[in-house]
């Protein structure tokens, strides 16, 4: 038996509206440090989305090989990969400045992180939109 899907859902698709879906769990992210003052939420839904965010960067680098992008769809898994290699330095390197706490309970996660995260997450979705709206935008190809 095989399965048929539309022709709007290639795996092109699929991956991109996942990701905006990531972009979205991202500034949720945010949004709950920002109300624990830094501090891990005990959170099951914040343990599993900082699993999912943590998890799409292998799967953005595996996405760049494994399904063929258009070139602005390639801008996506790009873009993610260099979030979070950026985003584990300038984490560690803000962590050393305050010194890294022995245990996980005395984590603060410093403002200007947060900051960094949820400006991604914002730039990230509206690519996400770009390149999902961009069949039908009058762009030169």
């Amino acid at each position: 038996m095989q399965i048929s899907f539309p022709d709007w859902l290639t795996p092109q698709f699929a991956y991109i509206v996942l990701s905006a879906i990531v972009a979205v769990l991202i500034w949720i992210e945010g949004e709950m440090l920002k109300r624990t003052d830094g501090k891990l939420p005990k959170s099951p839904f914040f343990q599993i989305s900082s699993l999912l965010d943590t998890a799409w960067f292998f799967v953005s680098v595996m996405m760049l090989y494994v399904i063929d992008l258009t070139p602005l769809a390639t801008a996506v898994p790009a873009a993610y990969g260099i979030y979070t290699i950026f985003g584990w330095v300038y984490g560690t390197r803000l962590l050393k400045r305050k010194g890294i706490p022995d245990s996980p309970k005395d984590l603060v996660i410093p403002s200007k992180y947060i900051a960094y995260n949820q400006s991604f997450s914002l730039i990230f979705f509206a690519l996400c939109l770009l390149v999902l709206g961009s069949p039908w935008l009058p762009l030169t190809n």
